[in-house]
């Protein structure tokens, strides 16, 4: 885990930011922000490629976005809930990297995973913020950060948008 950032997305799936988000982080970028990119799985029941594949795919993904880490947070894909032991996982992240905003999955999806993602990592966003909730890293605890802004990416699902970023200049390079 490499320190703080201004925006830290956090998807259900290791091509989530890729294929609902990537414009967004490049544009963000390009303006000087610090953004660092979470999973909750490994994507290991995705029926394009294998974990192995997956894997390769999201460490050439971050290279062309020039992000600050990547990492994954070992739940279950298809079966993780928004219980104590994921809520606590995705609460130490967002502590250890204190983003004024996160971007994550849109609440309603075609995809189960997205939508729980989604939600799991809203609800997280919300009880990090909680002193009385105890977390540590690397043997030391965690102080309480509520991140000021979650913004939830729209993948399959057609929603109406709050907000929406121009990413022309950067589709290219999204697509690659």
């Amino acid at each position: 885990m490499n320190g703080t950032v201004d925006i830290l997305c956090i998807t259900a799936h290791p091509d989530d930011v890729e294929i609902s988000m990537a414009g967004t982080v490049l544009h963000h970028r390009a303006l000087g922000y610090r953004v660092g990119l979470v999973e909750l799985t490994a994507g290991e029941l995705g029926t394009r490629g294998t974990p192995e594949i997956r894997k390769a795919e999201a460490d050439a993904a971050m290279k062309v976005l020039d992000v600050a880490f990547r990492y994954q947070l070992g739940l279950r894909d298809g079966f993780f809930r928004a219980d104590e032991v994921a809520l606590l996982r995705v609460v130490t992240a967002i502590r250890a990297h204190q983003p004024r905003l996160v971007l994550t999955n849109a609440i309603r999806d075609r995809h189960p995973d997205h939508g729980r993602g989604g939600a799991l990592v809203a609800e997280a966003c919300f009880l990090s913020g909680l002193r009385r909730i105890r977390t540590e890293q690397d043997g030391r605890d965690q102080e309480a950060w509520r991140p000021t802004t979650v913004l939830h990416a729209i993948q399959d699902h057609w929603l109406d948008p709050n907000l929406i970023v121009d990413v022309t200049p950067f589709w290219a390079r999204k697509e690659e």
